[in-house]
């Protein structure tokens, strides 16, 4: 019987769109320590229609751009979405990705929630940030904490976060 969500699969799993599937693939092998499950090729062998990599337990789909309506963060001019990998050492990971040719948009450090976080982007235009759980927090310290931190950015935080 077919199963409605496939083995390795979970209910969300992200799906990429890039400009060069080919050099992605190899990117993400080499900075993400990423492993090619599947490749579908165009009918003239020239694009990559879709692809399946396993990174840590969770599978990521990626394709190349078929315009005008599959387009790349690079064709839009940028995304509002963050890949966040929680991992044992996300400090090793987010070096990894640095030294393989991401460019860094926030540097590894502790977060008022409780993660230890840093965010690159990488050559495609997609933001992936690494994270490694450190504390477990109630909402209260979270709260606090955040009330803390963005007083000393001189920010006051948002409505929903004062009051998580």
């Amino acid at each position: 019987m077919t199963k409605p969500i496939p083995d390795g699969f979970y209910t969300i799993t992200p799906s990429l769109i890039v400009s060069d599937a080919a050099k992605a693939l190899d990117f993400y092998k080499k900075a993400l320590g990423a492993q090619e499950i599947d490749r579908f090729m165009s009918p003239d062998g020239k694009a990559v229609m879709h692809a399946q990599l396993k990174i840590g337990n969770s599978m990521l789909m990626l394709g190349n751009e078929f315009p005008p309506t599959c387009l790349s963060p690079k064709s839009r001019g940028g995304t509002s979405v963050s890949l966040y990998l929680y991992l044992e050492n996300a400090d090793a990971a987010f070096d990894r990705a640095v030294k393989a040719g991401c460019t860094v948009k926030m540097p590894m450090m502790d977060q008022f929630w409780g993660d230890r976080i840093g965010q690159v982007e990488d050559p495609f235009g997609h933001a992936w940030s690494f994270a490694t759980h450190k504390q477990d927090l109630t909402k209260e310290q979270i709260a606090s904490n955040a009330k803390a931190f963005f007083a000393k950015m001189g920010q006051k935080p948002e409505p929903e976060m004062a009051t998580a």
